[in-house]
């Protein structure tokens, strides 16, 4: 008697299955009340969703932001809560153009006419405003406000060109909201 297994026919190797793609997360109901009472720091957005290519942003914000200006985008502003005013310095120079040297956005001039006139609109609850690209700008909440912005993603909330940053502004491209979307 023999202890010899038979000889087992070899298998064919069987062909590695592909890694399957991550599964986007699917997209769910953003309570912005929620959302916002999920962070206490002013004047630092956070990302709720996104659209395409554009982040949507929610900031709790109060006293001045900075003149700064965002050179190859729009910037949107929605007031949820509060009132928001922004003071703006509207240039007939091309979006982007240059000023003398040394000079940073809070000198802005116009070549044409000397120092850039200003302007500020008053934005109450419910208000929206679009600040054109190339437009200098700062917002401000004397009183305290909750706002939404549209922007392109990895947009900075400074701008391209500003003034410096004190320590109450967050110079950030956003934040994630770290609780969930519909809580």
């Amino acid at each position: 008697m023999s202890t010899e297994q038979p000889e087992q026919p070899e298998q064919p190797e069987q062909p590695e299955q592909p890694e399957q793609p991550e599964q986007p997360e699917k997209p769910a109901p953003v309570d912005l009340a929620a959302a916002l009472a999920s962070f206490d720091a002013l004047w630092s957005p956070h990302i709720v969703t996104r659209v395409n290519d554009y982040d949507v942003r929610v900031a709790k914000v109060e006293g001045e932001h900075i003149w700064h200006v965002h050179d190859d985008t729009d910037e949107f502003f929605l007031v949820l809560d509060g009132e928001l005013f922004i003071s703006l310095r509207e240039s007939t120079e091309p979006a982007g153009a240059s000023r003398g040297p040394g000079e940073p956005p809070g000198a802005t001039r116009d070549s044409a006419q000397g120092p850039v006139p200003e302007r500020t609109v008053r934005l109450p609850r419910g208000a929206v405003f679009t600040v054109p690209r190339g437009t200098e700008h700062r917002p401000y909440a004397p009183t305290g406000a909750a706002i939404l912005l549209f922007e392109p993603t990895g947009t900075s909330s400074v701008g391209d060109r500003h003034d410096d940053v004190p320590t109450h502004v967050d110079a950030t491209t956003g934040h994630t909201l770290t609780t969930a979307p519909n809580n």
